[in-house]
């Protein structure tokens, strides 16, 4: 083998690697892109769950208040037969 050949052979193989490192930046590229997407949506769905969360828990407390209420007026009718 000449010493052409043999930096043709190695141009080749440098070629192949450059060829597989770009394909392999762009898969990570778009699995980045895809984790991003996912963690916006995780971001997203868990900013709804603590709005919910908050709404139960108001609920609960209003709830709460007005079973008071009607306790209260429960008690103050029976008094008063």
């Amino acid at each position: 083998m000449t010493v052409e050949e043999d930096i043709a052979s190695v141009a080749a193989h440098l070629a192949d690697l450059t060829h597989t490192v770009e394909e392999m930046e762009k898969k990570l590229r778009t699995v980045s892109e895809r984790a991003d997407s996912e963690q916006k949506r995780a971001d997203s769905q868990q900013q709804r769950t603590e709005v919910q969360q908050e709404r139960i828990d108001l609920a609960a407390r209003e709830l709460a208040a007005v079973s008071e209420r009607l306790q209260a007026a429960a008690n103050a009718l029976r008094e008063s037969i």
